[in-house]
């Protein structure tokens, strides 16, 4: 099968700390993040999330994120498609971004802020996607910008692969690499990415 498992899993529908806050988790380090920027609702919206990862440096030397890649960030852990996430989200994304930053620093040694097309492959690989040529083409095509893919672009499609791997397992209950969608299922699950 073409689509891996990755740590920090969590199970589908498990909420986050919503409304008001909530009950502070005890001694979390990622409550002071997350409290700094979530609005009045307990929640983090994409142009919140775009500043609480830019002061808190996990993009490192590479570019701030884009507000796009924000957006695709909070969809892939929309479970309510309210377009925010609660502390239990947030703190998956943290999780999953840093595994990301790993894999992409592997590759770009010299710190440039890019990787190249041929390293996408084997970043995607690093990440335990088994993709055919023809699908690791068209992510290269879609992510690079002459012939360089930066961290934020890495990120976006990272995402991206994941959404839709998870969409895709959750209709695959045979773990055969086959499912089924309904059209509007289908968009759903590829318009909120």
């Amino acid at each position: 099968m073409a689509y891996p498992g990755y740590a920090g899993q969590q199970p589908y529908g498990q909420p986050g700390y919503g409304g008001a806050y909530g009950a502070p988790p005890p001694q979390d380090p990622m409550w002071g993040y997350f409290t700094a920027v979530a609005g009045q609702d307990g929640q983090i919206d994409p142009i919140e999330l775009q500043q609480c990862l830019t002061s808190s440096g996990i993009s490192g030397s590479y570019q701030p994120f884009s507000l796009e890649t924000c957006r695709v960030m909070i969809a892939m852990l929309d479970r309510d498609f309210s377009g925010k996430m609660g502390f239990n989200e947030f703190k998956e994304l943290w999780a999953a971004l840093n595994g990301w930053r790993s894999i992409y620093m592997q590759y770009d040694a010299d710190r440039s802020g890019f990787i190249n097309y041929q390293e996408l492959g084997n970043c995607v690989r690093g990440m335990g996607y088994n993709l055919n040529p023809q699908t690791l083409n068209v992510l290269i095509k879609r992510y690079n910008k002459n012939g360089q893919i930066t961290f934020d672009d890495f990120v976006a499609c990272a995402v991206r692969l994941r959404a839709l791997t998870d969409a895709f397992r959750r209709r695959d209950t045979a773990q055969q690499g086959m499912c089924t969608f309904q059209y509007d299922d289908f968009l759903q699950c590829t318009l909120c990415i």
